[in-house]
C-alpha cells in the first residue's frame, strides 16, 4: 500500500497540492519538489485530486542515467524488473474515492505506452527512452516515434529523466487529471483546470461566486465542484464563450456581459475569480482600467478576488501572491481585495 506516488503539478502550486494531500488524508507527503509531491498512499482517492496535472505509481527510481546510449540499457533493464501486474491492481485499488468500486484494470491484451520527457543535451531522444523501457513493462508495447499515437485502452506509463535521476512510473487513471470530463468545449487561451482549482482554493467559495472573465467556464466548474450548491455566475463579452461555458457546465448560469460593466448591485459578490484574456492582461493591470473599478463596486465588504493576472494591479491589499509557471509564461495568481488604507 506504501508505494511511493508522484502527484504533478503546475510550477508554483506544489505547496497547494500538498496541503489538497494532506486534507483528504490520501497520505503521507514525502517531499516537495519543482513541479512535484512525492507521497505514501494510505487510503483510495487519488484520482480525486483537483490541483494535480497528474499522479503516477512508482514503479522504479533509476540512478547513474548519463548522456549516454548506455543509459538505455540501465533503464530497459529496471522496467523489465518491475512488479508490473502489483501496481496495475494498487492503483485500480487507490484510484477511485473511499467506498467507490474499484478502477477497472486495463485490458493486458492492449498493451502499453509510454511518455518520457528530460532536460538537457544527451546523446539519445525521448523516443529512445519509450522505446527502451515500453518491451519490458508489457506487450505489445505501442511506440510514440514517429507521430504514432497508441490505442485506446492501453496501460500508460511516464518516464521523467532529472540530471542523473530517472523514475519509471504507471499512471493512476485512463488520463492526466488535467483532462477533465466535463471539458468538451474549449476557446482560446482557456484556462489550465488544476490552476483554476488552485485559483477556487484559495477564495474559499462562499455566497455569490462571479467570474466576469469566464471564457469557457472553468473556474466557476471548479467552484461548483470544490463547493456543491455554491451561487455562480459567469460573464463572458464573446456568445462563442459563454456558449462553450454552457455546454461544459449545463446547471450553472452563464451569460453575455462586459467585464467593465457587471450587471449585479454594489455589494452583491462575495468572491470573484477571475482569469483576463492574456492577450489583454498588460493593459488590464493598470489601476484605473474599468474591469477593477467594476470589482470594486460589486465586491462585499468581507470580499475577495482571486486573479492570474501579469502583475498585481495597484489599489489592492495582497493576502497571498505565487509566481506561476505555464506555457511559457510567469503570471501571478493573487487573492486580494480592495485596499482601504
Amino acid at each position: 500500500m506504501h508505494t511511493l506516488t508522484v502527484a504533478r503539478s503546475v510550477r508554483g502550486i506544489e505547496h497547494l497540492v500538498a496541503a489538497e494531500i494532506r486534507q483528504a488524508r490520501l497520505g503521507r507527503v514525502v517531499e516537495v519538489r519543482h513541479r512535484e509531491v512525492w507521497f505514501e498512499p494510505r487510503r483510495p482517492g487519488l484520482l480525486g485530486l483537483r490541483l494535480a496535472d497528474d499522479v503516477l505509481l512508482v514503479g522504479a527510481v533509476v540512478d547513474g542515467i548519463g548522456p549516454g546510449r548506455s543509459s538505455l540499457r540501465r533503464l530497459a533493464s529496471a522496467a523489465s524488473a518491475i512488479d508490473t501486474a502489483r501496481l496495475t491492481t494498487l492503483a485500480a485499488h487507490l484510484g477511485p474515492p473511499p467506498g467507490a468500486a474499484p478502477c477497472a484494470t486495463p485490458d493486458p491484451g492492449r498493451g502499453v505506452d509510454v511518455s518520457a520527457s528530460f532536460l538537457g543535451r544527451r546523446g539519445y531522444t525521448r523516443f529512445d527512452v519509450e522505446d527502451a523501457v515500453g518491451p519490458g513493462l508489457g506487450r505489445p508495447y505501442h511506440s510514440r516515434r514517429d507521430g504514432r499515437k497508441p490505442p485506446a485502452g492501453t496501460t500508460s506509463w511516464r518516464v521523467t529523466v532529472e540530471g542523473e535521476r530517472a523514475v519509471i512510473a504507471l499512471r493512476a487513471g485512463a488520463r492526466p487529471l488535467h483532462r477533465r470530463p466535463y471539458k468538451v468545449r474549449s476557446v482560446p487561451g482557456t484556462l489550465h483546470p488544476p490552476l483554476a482549482a488552485a485559483m477556487v482554493h484559495l477564495a474559499e467559495p462562499k455566497g455569490l461566486v462571479v467570474d466576469p472573465c469566464c471564457g469557457a467556464g472553468t473556474t466557476l466548474i471548479e467552484a461548483a465542484a470544490h463547493t456543491p450548491g455554491v451561487r455562480a455566475l459567469g460573464f463572458d463579452h464573446a456568445s462563442q464563450a459563454v456558449a462553450a461555458a454552457a455546454a461544459n457546465g449545463p446547471d450553472l448560469a452563464w451569460s453575455v456581459a462586459d467585464a467593465g460593466r457587471i450587471p449585479l448591485p454594489a455589494g452583491s459578490v462575495d468572491r470573484v475569480l477571475v482569469n483576463p484574456p492574456w492577450q489583454r492582461q498588460v493593459r488590464l493591470a493598470g489601476e484605473g482600467h474599468r474591469l477593477w473599478r467594476e470589482l470594486r463596486r460589486v465586491l462585499a465588504g468581507d470580499g475577495r478576488v482571486v486573479a492570474l493576472v501579469p502583475e498585481v494591479p495597484r489599489g489592492w491589499a495582497v493576502q497571498e501572491r505565487l509566481e506561476i509557471s505555464l506555457f511559457g509564461r510567469h503570471p501571478v495568481l493573487v487573492m486580494m481585495s480592495p485596499d482601504k488604507s
